[in-house]
């Protein structure tokens, strides 16, 4: 990358303009710009030094081949919308967000479990845990406290830390009565997770369990799941992460219990937090002044936990029926998400 001297001026840096808590934040050490996802191209960025962004905005050599980024922030956990390898053979610093809603999701998995008209109390079912890392990790913590059996599976870490402790996805597919992935979305390497929940694991399910997807809309093939719904070899459908968003399957939306805009870890603070490691990882990166918040944030993974308020704190049935009301206004209603509480 083209990057003048810049120890003469201050930074360029330019900021999806639907990234929550972040406006005026940088402003006393930047030059800073908000867009929108579409707006970025390559004119627009010619010049940036950095970008902060989301999942919408594609960071490859299309977008940046001629600009002067040498730092890319994305306030989220995945990092698919960004293409890793190119940025690192050009010498760009790629910073992302990880475990920074994972509170929020585990609320929105169990919220989600407990709207589910005959899947009955968590209390003594078992729960498949699909990636355990930063969100997995709390998932399957929330799923024991609130009694539930809980199956690990992570073969990466299972390769690297041994297989104690963690179980194949296999005999989550025979045991499990509701199975949630939280894994990256990757397409090569030892454990790809593209359409890991396909045709054949879905065959292999015993129990008809819930299938939860709030991982990205890959990991799980939507066609497989509208066809295992249609022959019953799983009781329900959790969908909030989707293939080809924002054009989604509306057969698949018609036929998931719960169904709703890739908001599950749409959470106050988990926005504060993501925002808050973003704007970290720029400072450090450009070595300006640390920025100050006004809100200090509680660690949610610790949260006081019960049914009864878990199922106080969101309701996902909401959420599914302003999608399905207008399923056209997936991008409106992600963007402008009324961010729910955390639990205390």
């Amino acid at each position: 990358m083209d990057s003048d001297n810049l120890t003469s001026r201050r930074p360029e840096v330019i900021i999806e303009a639907n990234i929550p808590f972040i406006r005026g934040v940088l402003e006393p050490v930047a030059d800073v710009s908000y867009l929108e996802p579409e707006q970025f191209t390559p004119a627009t960025v010619a010049t940036a030094d950095a970008i902060i962004t989301r999942t919408r905005v594609k960071c490859s050599e299309a977008l940046l081949g001629q600009s002067r980024v040498s730092f890319i922030a994305s306030a989220t956990i995945g990092l698919d919308h960004v293409d890793l390898p190119w940025c690192r053979s050009h010498g760009i610093t790629v910073a992302n967000a990880p475990g920074c809603n994972a509170p929020a999701v585990a609320q929105y998995v169990f919220a989600s479990l407990l709207s589910l008209k005959g899947f009955g109390p968590l209390e003594g079912k078992t729960l498949g845990v699909v990636g355990v890392g930063n969100v997995g990790r709390i998932v399957a913590d929330w799923g024991e406290r609130l009694g539930m059996r809980v199956m690990r599976c992570d073969p990466p870490r299972a390769l690297a830390e041994g297989a104690a402790g963690f179980s194949t996805i296999e005999e989550i597919a025979a045991e499990a009565d509701a199975i949630t992935f939280h894994t990256p979305l990757t397409r090569t390497g030892d454990c790809p997770t593209y359409h890991l929940c396909d045709d054949a694991l879905l065959a292999r399910m015993t129990r008809r369990p819930v299938i939860i997807n709030s991982a990205r809309g890959p990991v799980a093939d939507n066609d497989a799941l509208i066809r295992a719904l249609q022959r019953g070899a799983i009781s329900n459908a959790v969908i909030d992460c989707w293939e080809n968003e924002p054009e989604i399957s509306r057969t698949l939306l018609e036929m998931a219990a719960v169904a709703t805009p890739h908001i599950a870890g749409y959470s106050r603070q988990g926005k504060i937090r993501a925002t808050q490691m973003a704007v970290d990882a720029f400072t450090t990166h450009f070595g300006l002044p640390a920025t100050e918040w006004s809100e200090k944030m509680a660690d949610g993974a610790k949260a006081s936990i019960t049914p009864r308020l878990i199922a106080e704190s969101y309701d996902p049935l909401a959420d599914t029926a302003m999608l399905r009301n207008d399923p056209a206004s997936f991008e409106r209603l992600r963007n402008h998400y009324n961010l729910r509480e955390e639990l205390a």
